[in-house]
């Protein structure tokens, strides 16, 4: 690996504990350099879209951020129902509402990936479709106060209480937790990144 810091694999332009835990599942240590960004939805633009442009944007702001070699990752994931985005809830009744949306619905997460190092930055999405059984707005408000909904897209956690709400998951379920491993490990090899390589 060509960097500064030889202890470290890459930059993760993200304060959020469950991409750097999915990172640290395959064996890679990362730096974690947060960034500040305006994440609205501009005007006309598509799910798929919204999370490529936040990605790269993400990843740009945390290698300028960050000042090292060292690929930089930046990742943004959005829960989208009915072509809508449904972003993190900002009160109780709005994540009630945006669970009662998606009850007895099969609904789209989307995540758009990127990764840069210098000049360079490649990027993807993946989208899993995932059911929820009919829930009733006791169990969302019972569920609302765990506290779990408030900072996650959708107003739900899949790796937690909200695990009992999926009826099924077509695609990725790393995607739903906030990262798509396999996806990503496809990406990072290709700036010399490699899970499992040979010792």
């Amino acid at each position: 690996m060509q960097n500064s810091d030889s202890s470290y694999d890459l930059c993760l332009a993200s304060a959020s504990p469950r991409r750097e835990a999915l990172l640290e599942q395959i064996g890679l240590k990362c730096l974690k350099y947060p960034v500040d960004l305006n994440e609205s939805v501009l005007p006309g633009e598509a799910a798929p879209s919204y999370v490529m442009r936040l990605a790269e944007q993400k990843a740009l702001a945390g290698q300028e951020r960050s000042g090292t070699n060292l690929p930089v990752l930046g990742s943004d994931t959005s829960v989208v129902h009915q072509g809508k985005i449904l972003g993190k809830p900002k009160n109780k009744r709005h994540a009630v509402d945006m669970l009662m949306q998606l009850s007895g619905q099969t609904h789209q997460v989307m995540t758009g990936v990127a990764v840069c190092q210098g000049r360079r930055i490649l990027s993807l999405i993946s989208v899993t479709d995932v059911s929820f059984r009919v829930l009733t707005e006791d169990e969302c408000l019972a569920y609302c106060d765990s506290g779990e909904p408030f900072d996650k897209a959708g107003g739900y956690g899949i790796q937690g209480l909200a695990a009992v709400f999926v009826r099924s998951v077509s695609g990725s379920y790393s995607n739903v937790v906030g990262l798509p491993l396999f996806e990503t490990a496809e990406l990072l090899n290709q700036f010399g990144i490699r899970v499992l390589e040979p010792s």
